[in-house]
């Protein structure tokens, strides 16, 4: 659906494979969490996944880039929480077919997700976990137990995207969600 899209999703997803393509978005996020999610807190700082706090209005310095050897997407998201040091998620996403994307945090972790453009806005639909160790990809069945992780991106104007990601447990409803609005700098 490449043509459909605005101006700012095509910046958004312009950057070239095997490239030293860079942009980088500015914002600011609500970040929220149950008390579920803060159970696994240690393991997400370690891991350097999403970030197990609550604070609204966080500024987020977001850097997508390229590598020149590899077609992968890089994410690297700087959060700014008060009285703390940055916080860093790392991340990157590839292509396994067609519209499914696996996003690779660390320890080889992985969201896997279907990648949609539809009713104005891309869609990131969970589709489960699973873990990366070298070359295999290995599907992990634990969606019920740390939930089904789903994300949007709504275009605003031709430099600033609204975004949100969620978390939903089967039996806890809504324990994570970070969300907010970047311009492109």
């Amino acid at each position: 659906d490449w043509e459909y899209l605005p101006t700012v999703i095509k910046k958004h997803y312009a950057l070239r494979p095997y490239s030293d393509d860079m942009e980088t978005v500015e914002g600011k996020m609500d970040v929220s969490c149950s008390w579920y999610i803060k159970i696994f807190a240690p393991f997400l700082w370690l891991m350097g996944n999403v970030p197990a706090k609550n604070e609204k209005g966080v500024p987020v310095t977001v850097d997508f880039r390229s590598n020149r050897q590899t077609k992968d997407f890089y994410f690297r998201r700087v959060f700014q929480f008060n009285g703390s040091r940055p916080y860093h998620f790392r991340s990157r996403m590839r292509q396994v077919k067609d519209n499914e994307v696996l996003e690779i945090m660390g320890w080889g972790f992985c969201w896997r997700m279907h990648y949609l453009w539809q009713d104005g806005r891309v869609i990131l639909r969970h589709k489960g976990y699973a873990l990366k160790i070298g070359g295999a990809i290995i599907p992990l069945p634990i969606t019920y137990l740390l939930g089904r992780g789903d994300a949007y991106e709504v275009p605003v104007d031709d430099n600033t995207f609204d975004m949100s990601a969620t978390i939903t447990h089967p039996l806890f409803g809504k324990v994570y969600e970070y969300k907010g609005r970047f311009k492109f700098k």
